[in-house]
Formats: C-alpha cells, structure tokens, sequence
C-alpha cells in the first residue's frame, strides 16, 4: 500500500484462445502430464514416511520423474513447479479447515490447465482491436482475444504488469487467465444511497427502491430444443451400450455438445451477473442482502424409505432453478465490486423477510398470497404491494435497525497441535 492514497489491486482477467490444431495438441499434452504430476505427487506423499515429506523431497522427486518419464518431459520445468507448490498449499488449506484433503485427479472429470507462473515469459504483444498474441512455454505464439486492456508494453511497470497467467480447457475450447496487478487510486467513501436486495426464482433481483433486475433465458428456443435434441440422443445411445464396454465416439461427441450449450448458457449468466453487479455497486453505497445457507435451501425432499419426502419432483425443479441463479455467485460479485468503488456490503438475517409487512411491521398469517402480491392481513394496516419489493424494503430495515451481521473473522476450525515444521506432514 502506498501512502499517496494508492493501492495494489490483483484480479484475473480470462481471455478466449485462437489455438491452431497443433498447438491445440501441444496443450492437451501439457495439461495431462501436469495431471498426471499431480497423481504421481499424491501416490509419493502416500508412500514417503511423515518426516520425509518435505518440499526440497517432494521437488527432487518430480526432477527425477520428469527425467524418467517421457511424456512429462512435454510439461515446462516452471509449469511442474506450480503443481508441486499447489499440492502443498492443498494440504495446508486441508490442515487449516479450509478445504477436503486431496486426491487423486480423475482424466474426465479434471478441468485440463496448465500455470505459468512467470508472466514474463508471456511476451504479450496487442496486434490489432480485436486479438492479442502472447508466448506459451512449449506451445508458441497464440493468439487471443483482447476484451480488457492489459498493462503491457509501455504501460507496464513494477507496479502494473501481468503477474502469470494459467491455460484452462473447458467446453468451449482453452482460454488463457492473466493474473494482472495494477496500482490505483484508493477509493473514497461511496456517497451513494442504502439498497436492499431481494433475491428469488421468478425475480432474480428485487431492490427496496422499487426497480428489478430481471434477464431472460441462457439459451434461445433454437438452442433449447437442440438441448433436448442432443440430450435425448445421448440417452438413447447410452441406453443400447452394453455394460463394461467403451463409450462409442458418437456418444462422447454428443456428450461434448451437450457441454458446449451449457458452457453457453453459463458465459451468458457469468456475463449478466458481471453487468448487474457492477451497475449496482457504481450506484449504491451500501448494498444489503440476506444471510442465505444455500446448501440447505437446495437439498433434496427424497427422505428415506421409512420417510419418504412430498413434492420430491417440484422441490427438485425448485433446486435446479436455485441453483441456476447462483445466488452465491452474485453476493461474492457484490461484495469485492462495492470495495472496489469505496462502498460497503452487509448482511442480515433471512428469516421472515418475506411475511413481515414492510409498513407495520408485523407478520400476519396470509399476508403473502402469491408469489407477486403481498397484501398486509393486519386490520390496522392493509398496505399491498409487490411481495419482493416488501421482502427487499424489510431487508434494508434490519440495517438500518442495527441488526446486520458481524462478518467472523476467519473460518472457525478445530486448533491443531503443531508437531512438525509447515513443509513437513503432520
């Protein structure tokens, strides 16, 4: 932090790959072998006794394999660095609460990458508005979309420049994430007016001034009946394999159409959210939202045998639509782009948001009638009026009341003895 009222702020920015066939190739293999220098790290922790699992052992033994290995070799010497390193950081978020213990990683259920740690090693170069090209360790020089401007050339610095980078495959093809670190000016405090936020099904976002931020579905209707096209097709090409045999080509090519619709509808509801949340913080200064357990709201109503649950068939569309909305998702957008423009993000408790009355303050039984209207059952009140836009108004009144919640400090974990060094198991 600077004392002239300057920070340094890190963020990633992704950006789309225009790789040709044989570079495609190139990456592939690098993402397998650093796959496969993750599984021969965890089969080695395994193996080593507890006091001989150190880095220095650890960073011997990929040394020798890629020397014994062939198709290891094809991975960069930084590149297996960056695998080693993020093995241990693993255990150390294991050690700490903060994650599961890691294992083993699965060829088909993997997202393929590959990290470049040094982004000097990139060499990125701007050809023209549209694409950029930059230097892959092993691979050459690609080109990729240019959506954000970077601090290359002469606008980088000490203080501003690209940090790294990482490859990541996913159904749409590789992208390239920049880790960029740039020096800007400190914000002030955002003199913005109070939101509060309501988020559901039918209304993604209702705020307590009245307006909503809705959007419409992922996927056209051409894209929507090719889905069910393609995901009937896989059922029936599943249906006739026989058990133990190999997935046909046919079927895996369905598979990875599937996935690119998908990874479609996603980009399009990453985009919308980036869009929305943005406008919000710019406008507001304090953006409050309810304290919502996720996990909790979409678990199944199947039961048990001896209790099975009700409306097991609506609660899972119920779940479905939950969790397309990625909730989460937004509050996590919400929080870091208030910080970023000088503004503020609380929470307050969920419950009885939606059956309080916003004017009166009570809860009355069948106040909520439907989804859209709320009409206040109290005699003395009476006020109606949309039921998300009265959940988001109660919302903001317990700010204002001083009941939001205090933020922990850390994640709560069970204390652990220390009986070796941090670079040696426990």
């Amino acid at each position: 932090m600077s004392e002239h009222g300057l920070d340094k702020r890190q963020f990633g920015h992704r950006a789309r790959l225009a790789l040709s066939p044989a570079c495609e190739l190139k990456a592939d293999a690098q993402a397998h072998a650093a796959r496969t220098m993750w599984n021969l790290l965890h089969a080695w922790w395994q193996m080593m006794p507890k006091e001989k699992r150190t880095l220095a052992s650890a960073d011997a033994a990929i040394r020798q394999a890629r020397k014994d290995i062939d198709f290891l070799a094809v991975l960069p010497a930084q590149a297996a660095q960056a695998v080693l390193k993020t093995y241990f950081q693993a255990w150390k978020n294991c050690w700490d609460g903060r994650s599961d213990a890691p294992n083993f990683k699965c060829r088909l259920r993997s997202v393929m990458s590959v990290d470049i740690p040094q982004g000097r090693d990139l060499n990125i170069v701007r050809v023209h508005r549209r694409w950029g090209m930059a230097n892959i360790p092993k691979v050459g020089r690609v080109r990729f979309r240019w959506t954000k401007d970077l601090p290359v050339g002469k606008h980088s610095d000490q203080e501003n420049r690209i940090t790294g980078a990482r490859l990541v495959k996913d159904a749409l093809g590789w992208h390239i994430a920049f880790r960029v670190q740039i020096l800007e000016a400190r914000p002030g405090p955002h003199q913005g007016p109070e939101v509060g936020i309501d988020v559901g099904v039918t209304v993604p976002l209702a705020l307590s001034d009245g307006s909503t931020k809705n959007h419409g579905e992922w996927l056209t209707k051409q894209e929507q009946s090719k889905l069910l096209r393609l995901e009937q097709r896989a059922a029936q090409r599943k249906q006739h394999r026989k058990p133990g045999t190999r997935t046909s080509r046919r079927l895996h090519h369905t598979y990875d159409q599937i996935a690119g619709l998908r990874a479609k509808a996603k980009r399009r509801a990453l985009d919308w959210q980036h869009q929305t949340t943005t406008a919000i913080a710019q406008q507001y200064g304090t953006v409050v939202v309810e304290a919502l357990t996720i996990t909790n709201m979409v678990k199944s109503a199947r039961g048990t045998v001896e209790l099975p649950g009700r409306n097991v068939a609506q609660k899972s569309g119920l779940n479905r639509s939950i969790t397309g909305e990625a909730w989460g998702r937004t509050v996590t957008m919400l929080t870091y782009k208030s910080a970023q423009y000088g503004g503020t993000l609380r929470k307050v408790a969920a419950p009885n948001t939606s059956r309080r009355c916003s004017t009166c303050g009570f809860i009355t039984p069948g106040s909520r009638e439907n989804q859209a209207t709320f009409v206040c059952k109290n005699p003395d009140c009476g006020w109606s009026g949309n039921a998300d836009h009265n959940a988001a108004r109660n919302v903001l009144h317990l700010y204002r009341m001083g009941l939001a919640l205090i933020p922990a400090a850390g994640r709560a974990v069970v204390s652990r003895a220390k009986r070796v060094k941090p670079a040696v198991a426990r």
